[in-house]
């Protein structure tokens, strides 16, 4: 009997190691364990949802969807949804599709989606189209965007006032000492980002997308509302980005921010992830990517 209790008592602590691997965990700012309800709790006091994602984690992907259709069946109507995926001067376009004037296939061909936008940010549309929510485009467009990055800011002011409809407006207030522009532009001089080393200009492109998104979010935003925004963790962490032209703005406005980080070990955050953001999502290493 004793040997019995002894291989059950082994069997059962084995049980428990092996099925000991979670999906994710959630920590504060400070590195605490947190749960989803805490984080659903959180979201519904605040004015803006900054979700920041890993463009190709699943685990992020998936949480974006259960968090959306949660503060949903808090707030009905009171709901907005917005992306950094889908660019400003496609609104129109996006606008047709949810009041069922164009079918999901024009919407497809015009809207110049990401490769990802069927399996990683459909179902987030899906939530819009289903219940008659409003999703803004808040992404500059892309060729502004690379005009910026070959000009600067200057190169903008050529544009015709039909084009500065779909930017924030000029002139784009800047600070290069923000954590995730000083990390860029080091990175550059390093020569480990796209294009051309010593770009000064890279950081201000990435700039005038945080600032555009912060625009068109504040524009679609009224008071009682909640607004989710879904978006690359850099536009967000450490609370710059999108969050610092957001508070410039409107020093009063209510934000969350989220953001997701991939570890070896998940059981604990490590340092460098600590305050990047108000929520953390901690994802394996190793977990299956979207593409």
């Amino acid at each position: 009997m004793k040997k019995l209790f002894i291989v059950l008592f082994v069997f059962s602590s084995f049980n428990i190691y092996a099925q000991d691997k979670p999906a994710y965990i959630l920590y504060n700012s400070k590195g605490e364990k947190q749960s989803y309800s805490q984080l659903l709790e959180s979201a519904l006091i605040n004015d803006i949802i900054l979700f920041g994602e890993l463009h190709n984690n699943a685990i992020a992907h998936w949480l974006q969807l259960q968090l959306t259709k949660d503060v949903y069946n808090k707030v009905k109507e009171r709901l907005i949804l917005g992306a950094e995926m889908l660019e400003a001067d496609n609104q129109i376009v996006i606008n047709e599709y949810l009041g069922k004037l164009i079918t999901y296939k024009t919407f497809k061909a015009e809207a110049r989606l990401w490769n990802n936008f069927e399996t990683d940010y459909k179902p987030l549309l899906d939530v819009a189209y289903e219940n008659n929510l409003k999703f803004i485009a808040t992404n500059i467009p892309r060729r502004y965007a690379g005009i910026v990055n070959n000009s600067g800011f200057e190169g903008l002011e050529k544009l015709n006032d039909e084009a500065k409809k779909w930017i924030a407006p000029l002139p784009i207030k800047y600070d290069a000492n923000l954590p995730g522009y000083k990390k860029m532009l080091e990175m550059s001089a390093m020569g480990n980002m796209p294009g051309k080393s010593n770009n000064d200009n890279l950081p201000k492109a990435q700039a005038v997308k945080d600032a555009t998104m912060a625009h068109f979010i504040l524009k679609n935003w009224i008071k009682t509302n909640i607004f989710i925004h879904y978006h690359g963790a850099f536009h967000s962490d450490n609370f710059d980005g999108i969050y610092w032209y957001l508070k410039q703005a409107q020093k009063d406005i209510k934000i969350l921010t989220i953001s997701t980080v991939e570890q070896e070990d998940i059981h604990s955050l490590k340092e460098e992830n600590i305050n990047k953001a108000d929520f953390i999502i901690c994802v394996p290493e190793d977990m299956t990517k979207t593409y």
